[in-house]
C-alpha cells in the first residue's frame, strides 16, 4: 500500500485546479479543460458516462445554470492519486431553482503534472 503524502505545494495546486474546473464547467472554457483533462479522461453524471472528446464538445455549448460555487472541498493525495471531493450550489437559469451537486474528480501526477483522470456528479436525491 502506498504512503499517503500531502504536500503543502500539492494540495495548492489541486486546489487550483479543482477552482479552475468549476470555473471552466461555468464559463465554457473548453481550452482550459483541455488542459486539465487527461487524455484517458472519464466523467459520469446521472445517467450519462463522456469520454474526454465528448466531454469538451458537451462543454462548448451554452451552460443551463449560473452562479456555480464550489462548497465543502476536501482534498485527499494517495501517492500519486488524488482525489478532490466537493459540493457545488447553482442557480437553474430556466426557472431560477436552486440546486446542488456532489462531486469527486480524480487526478494523478503524470510526468511531475496533476491532471484530471476522472470525474463523477451527482445530484443528490436523483
Amino acid at each position: 500500500m502506498s504512503e499517503t503524502k500531502q504536500t503543502a505545494e500539492d494540495l495548492a495546486i489541486l486546489e487550483r485546479l479543482n477552482n479552475d474546473y468549476v470555473h471552466s464547467d461555468q464559463f465554457n472554457d473548453v481550452q482550459r479543460f483541455s488542459e486539465l483533462l487527461a487524455e484517458d479522461f472519464i466523467i459520469q453524471t446521472p445517467g450519462v458516462t463522456r469520454n474526454r472528446a465528448e466531454f469538451l464538445e458537451f462543454i462548448a455549448k451554452p451552460r443551463p445554470f449560473k452562479d456555480l460555487a464550489v462548497r465543502d472541498v476536501k482534498i485527499r493525495i494517495l501517492s500519486d492519486v488524488a482525489l478532490v471531493h466537493g459540493r457545488v450550489t447553482y442557480t437553474m437559469l430556466a426557472d431560477g431553482v436552486d440546486q446542488e451537486a456532489l462531486y469527486t474528480d480524480t487526478y494523478q501526477k503524470r510526468d511531475g503534472t496533476w491532471v484530471c483522470v476522472s470525474a463523477c456528479a451527482i445530484a443528490p436525491g436523483t
